[in-house]
């Protein structure tokens, strides 16, 4: 089965939740309080999402932490890429060539990397832009989902 971490999938919630106000600064306290993340996990993809440049720290009274882009601008990748690293679907496509024992006669290398790219290219596809007001229709399922009422926290 492939499956990002547990961390990577908090991260795109967090994210998605600080989304809905992108011009709001979230301290810590609010942003578990209102995603049920676990306080010392939020601290700690706060700290990723800042060393990454994705959110700005603003200090002293009322300060906490504010989107570094317009929603549009961060994708699930930017975020998924910070709390796991480059995505690879197999160690082949991780590691580059040269370091699988079965490379000399492997038919599927090729295709790993195609399959790789393509994972690669959905999650860039989706901004946070798209989490903070997602349509009525998911693209890939066609499944519904209810429009949220009024603002989203």
């Amino acid at each position: 089965m492939i499956r990002l971490t547990r961390l990577a999938d908090y991260a795109v919630v967090l994210m998605s939740h600080l989304a809905a106000r992108p011009d709001d600064v979230h301290n810590a306290a609010d942003v578990s309080a209102g995603t049920a993340i676990p306080m010392p996990t939020v601290s700690k993809i706060l700290g990723l999402m800042g060393r990454a440049k994705l959110l700005r720290s603003h200090r002293g009274q009322g300060g906490g932490f504010s989107l570094a882009r317009a929603p549009s601008e961060i994708t699930v990748a930017d975020i998924v890429r910070v709390v796991d690293g480059p995505v690879a679907l197999t160690e082949c496509i991780e590691d580059g060539p040269g370091l699988c024992e079965l490379e000399a006669v492997c038919r599927v290398r090729g295709y790993w990397q195609k399959i790789n790219e393509s994972v690669k290219r959905a999650l860039a596809d989706v901004t946070l832009a798209d989490l903070a007001c997602p349509a009525l229709t998911f693209p890939l399922t066609g499944t519904q989902m209810p429009r949220p009422q009024g603002r989203i926290n």
